[in-house]
């Protein structure tokens, strides 16, 4: 209920009303007008006055909000001057230095434009370990034990001498088996990952990098559509006038194999050093998987067939940059990387 009392008692509170800093003059205003202050509690009590009492307390009662109000700005500016008279001669309202924003890793948009290429042709991502299974990696690859193909790719053994010893992948490809053993058909997935090989370190090779492989299998798939498919994603990546072409090869996974070069997007097929004068660029291999691989991962050779085809994401990023050494991918000098801030769309 109010009373004349609580009135002047709020009054004689704001005349003995003392503070020392910013946050203490808050503390008051709060204490006072806030929504659970002691002056907005009497508004919410004098809804209760009785009428012929309503004119004389509403009166009071703005008179001690508006005193309220002009004590706290009062001192509100004598707390700041003696901020500002006892801090430093900083500007704090101008605004600070700007922090450089970070960007992503050339190999990552690559990787990216890769993926968002393939997904438009209904491919999914599938992935899968690091450390594999030599099982995964080369027998159901069609590489048998002791065979020389297993000696064009250099390993790196986690442990050696058991019947299945685990190794660093040397390719994605033992992903394209995880998806065969547990994927129903038809099969369509692209394998973006890192991957390890024991070679020596040059401006085109490396002991760690990055792959993307595909597959496709179903019913009736034929070299003509592994064809189509390489050309779409060339033309999507370096541009609609690029053209490819299918040199024989060999892959103990897919058969018939076939290395995939583009026209250069640098010379336009005229000759430069990028392509050594010849018009053309290596960026893939592929091939029609060989039955032996559908049938290791129990799928049917005689119903089904399919093409897988593998790239390695430095190489894509190299052409598509015009970068001629593939070590400064992995030096992470901010020099090298801040080129390609603007290769990311906002």
């Amino acid at each position: 209920m109010v009373t004349k009392e609580k009135i002047d008692a709020l009054f004689n509170q704001l005349n003995d009303l003392k503070c020392q800093t910013q946050k203490q003059v808050e503390e008051a205003r709060v204490r006072l007008l806030g929504r659970k202050g002691e002056i907005t509690a009497l508004f919410e009590e004098f809804r209760n006055v009785d009428k012929d009492m309503k004119r004389e307390f509403g009166r009071v009662l703005n008179e001690l909000k508006q005193a309220a109000s002009a004590k706290i700005e009062q001192l509100k500016a004598a707390t700041e001057t003696v901020a500002a008279d006892n801090g430093s001669n900083e500007d704090l309202t101008m605004p600070g230095e700007p922090q450089p924003l970070g960007s992503r890793h050339p190999v990552s948009i690559v990787r990216q434009e890769i993926v968002d290429i393939f997904r438009k042709f209904g491919y999914d991502v599938a992935e899968g370990p690091e450390i594999e299974d030599d099982y995964h990696v080369f027998e159901a690859l069609n590489f048998p034990p002791n065979h020389p193909a297993r000696d064009m790719q250099d390993t790196f053994f986690v442990s050696a001498g058991h019947i299945n010893p685990l190794l660093l992948r040397t390719h994605t490809s033992s992903v394209q088996v995880r998806s065969m053993e547990k994927m129903d058909l038809p099969i369509r997935v692209i394998c973006p990952g890192r991957v390890f090989r024991n070679e020596a370190i040059s401006a085109r090779a490396h002991c760690i990098f990055h792959q993307v492989e595909g597959l496709y299998i179903d019913e009736n798939v034929t070299f003509a559509d592994l064809k189509q498919a390489i050309l779409l994603f060339a033309r999507e990546m370096f541009g609609p006038d690029t053209q490819i072409r299918m040199r024989p090869s060999y892959f103990p996974f897919t058969e018939p194999s076939s290395e995939i070069d583009v026209s250069c997007n640098i010379c336009h097929g005229k000759g430069c050093n990028i392509c050594k004068g010849t018009g053309w660029l290596e960026i893939m291999g592929c091939g029609m998987v060989d039955p032996n691989v559908l049938e290791a991962s129990g799928i049917d050779s005689k119903k089904y067939s399919g093409f897988a085809f593998g790239m390695g994401i430095e190489r894509i990023a190299m052409l598509k940059w015009q970068v001629n050494d593939l070590r400064h991918y992995f030096e992470n000098d901010l020099r090298f990387l801040r080129e390609f801030d603007s290769a990311i769309e906002v």
